[in-house]
């Protein structure tokens, strides 16, 4: 079981070679807003539907104060996704419905901004963040849900060591309308992922 005072630490930065991950903060907002507003038409197929006020500076402060709530509680983690050569902004990754006692389990989401995906980023980060959820966060399981049709979101998964395990209809309503998912899973003690001591 998580420990109280896990939830009293400060949120985890994670360093990798070419990315890292940090909890986001309230000075990310131009970067994030810019990215996401110039994404759009590549991240909406796959996201829930855009709210009218969904850059809006008011709509980012709202994000935060539930990221900072969720960690508090112990239920998600919420990275923001930075290059390590120029220090830009490529897109975030959450682990989130995370629960403990029988489960030990977590769920990740991502997203990437269009000038960087296919280029591995997505990959590093999964690999940052694996070792986190079974090593600290002291998770069994880690799973995510993606849409048939999006390949690059599969293959990630899937370079990343994750299983694909069955098909979950109607599971997500997606830009507007209920979507078919995959389920994939990671299994501590799956091939290449490193066993806690």
């Amino acid at each position: 079981m998580l420990s109280l005072s896990f939830l009293r630490r400060d949120p985890p930065a994670l360093k990798g070679e070419r990315v890292n991950l940090r909890f986001p903060v309230a000075t990310d907002y131009r970067e994030w807003a810019a990215l996401r507003d110039e994404s759009r038409r590549f991240l909406e197929p796959w996201e829930p539907r855009w709210s009218p006020d969904e850059l809006d500076r008011s709509a980012w402060r709202q994000r935060l104060r539930r990221y900072r709530e969720d960690f508090a509680s112990g239920t998600a983690v919420a990275f923001l996704i930075f290059g390590n050569k120029d220090g830009k902004l490529i897109g975030g990754i959450t682990l989130g419905n995370i629960r403990h006692g029988v489960a030990q389990t977590g769920q990740i989401g991502y997203w990437i901004g269009e000038r960087y995906a296919g280029q591995g980023y997505m990959l590093d980060a999964i690999r940052l963040l694996v070792p986190y959820a079974f090593n600290t966060l002291r998770l069994h399981r880690i799973e995510a849900a993606c849409i048939p049709d999006n390949v690059r979101s599969t293959r990630v998964l899937e370079k990343a060591g994750f299983r694909r395990e069955g098909l979950l209809r109607s599971y997500l309503r997606i830009n507007g309308s209920w979507q078919d998912h995959y389920l994939y899973a990671l299994i501590e003690g799956d091939r290449g992922v490193t066993k806690r001591g």
